[in-house]
């Protein structure tokens, strides 16, 4: 016996010990940054800009840049060009080419493939925003980053607008970022449309926005989303949150809100180029518009979520699990919300209204939800009635209440039901189908008892 209990204990330590080296993994997964540069290799850049060709001074900027985020921890590259294969004329629509894919250690050939190749081709911006939609891998942990760098605007008829638009489906979860090196200020408005827009009127400036682009790619602006409780303090968690462009009204990112291991709301990293209007997916919605992100401090999105829980319970005996209870707010005819009986739901706090698709409807009103506590509503276990016809025909179950008559069920083109009834005095009406007289309708009165059954014969 005393074996037996080391052998348990010794069991008991080694999962001990593989759950919290388990979660110490969990813990310490790094969100892993993938950076996509879109290079312009068309006819254009070989044109003359400061201090010689803007090809040579983009290439060797890039490449400088390249050489920097080689050895950092998380990091990967790859390299998209457009026009680096086909001669213009005639024009090559479809000349977009990844030809550096995501992997580790892929500086050198980044930097090999952008000092071997030579402008020649056109422009197709559209085209290779759509296609780069395919050059990030599947990732569940990543941020992914487009910077396109470019001196001309589409000239190929696409639509960049459309296309920036898509990315974000594809788990491009920052808008590109655009380079322009020496572009007309009349090209800025066709790439505002697609992100971030920077528009390089010298070398200096150009090397100063591909730092301040790299580094917003590697740390984005920080945030927070605190749901308050009626105290003001950010206890609300595990909620479903929808963030939107508010501008395009476009979704933007879905995630579960989340505590962290410090029970603090948990960091995520926003960009700053976009207003969101955020909808929390509480009962009913939080939605909070015009957010702005700021760069340079960390960010606090605030919504007011305080939340109590409802429960629909049934008195001891029989139970019925499965009934359908309609949530509204008081006073209102709109469903918030269909949830079962015995399945407790959360709510914002306040006071709602329930409709009980009991046998007949039981409707209670001014329920009230406190924050962080349960409310349960308790109805009366029903009864079970039997009801035998002679034969098919037309028919109804009524339930008789205060000089009333009002209907819980049909008997319409059957000869048997068996049918679970809350608690009260009832009416069973009936006619035989075939019969064309009034005066042959026949009704039987009945109590229906808590977790009794009884049987009603109308032959």
């Amino acid at each position: 016996m005393r074996y037996k209990k080391a052998f348990y204990l010794i069991i008991g330590l080694l999962v001990l010990m593989f759950t919290e080296s388990l979660t110490a993994q969990v813990k310490e997964s790094p969100l892993k940054t993938r950076i996509l540069f879109i290079f312009d290799e068309s006819y254009s850049m070989n044109g003359n800009w400061e201090s010689g060709r803007k090809i040579d001074i983009a290439k060797n900027l890039l490449i400088k840049m390249v050489d920097s985020l080689k050895d950092m921890e998380n990091l990967e590259m790859a390299l998209r060009m457009y026009g680096n294969r086909s001669k213009v004329p005639p024009q090559d629509c479809s000349d977009t080419h990844l030809e550096v894919p995501f992997s580790k250690n892929n500086a050198e050939l980044i930097k090999r493939k952008l000092q071997t190749t030579v402008p020649k081709g056109t422009t197709p911006i559209a085209r290779s925003l759509e296609e780069a939609g395919d050059d990030f891998p599947p990732c569940s942990n990543c941020k992914n980053i487009i910077i396109l760098i470019t001196d001309g605007k589409e000239e190929c008829k696409g639509d960049p607008c459309k296309i920036a638009l898509t990315l974000q489906n594809k788990g491009i979860t920052i808008r590109p970022f655009i380079i322009g090196i020496g572009l007309d200020v009349e090209f800025k408005k066709a790439f505002e449309c697609i992100g971030d827009f920077y528009n390089a009127t010298n070398e200096e400036q150009f090397s100063n926005i591909m730092k301040k682009v790299v580094k917003k790619s590697l740390y984005g602006t920080s945030a927070e989303i605190d749901l308050l409780d009626i105290y003001g303090k950010p206890t609300e968690t595990d909620v479903s949150i929808t963030l939107f462009n508010q501008k395009t009204g476009t979704l933007y990112k879905n995630f579960i809100h989340t505590l962290n291991y410090k029970g603090a709301p948990d960091t995520i990293v926003l960009p700053s180029s976009i207003k969101y209007k955020m909808k929390v997916h509480t009962i009913p919605p939080v939605i909070k518009e015009n957010i702005v992100i700021k760069e340079g401090i960390h960010n606090k999105i605030t919504a007011k979520t305080p939340q109590g829980k409802l429960n629909i319970i049934q008195e001891r005996g029989l139970e019925l699990k499965g009934v359908k209870c309609i949530v509204r707010k008081h006073g209102s005819m709109q469903t918030l919300n269909v949830q079962e009986i015995f399945d407790p739901v959360k709510y914002l706090t306040g006071t709602y209204d329930i409709e009980i698709l009991s046998k007949p409807r039981i409707y209670i009103n001014n329920i009230k939800i406190n924050q962080s506590k349960t409310t349960s509503v308790k109805i009366k276990q029903p009864g079970l009635a039997n009801i035998y016809l002679p034969s098919k025909g037309y028919g109804g179950i009524y339930k008789v209440e205060k000089g009333d008559v009002k209907f819980a069920d049909d008997l319409n083109q059957i000869t048997l039901k068996s049918v679970y009834l809350q608690p009260g005095h009832y009416i069973a009406v009936y006619r035989p189908a075939g019969i064309k007289m009034t005066s042959m309708s026949k009704e039987r009165h009945f109590i229906i008892k808590s977790g009794r059954s009884v049987t009603v014969s109308l032959k």
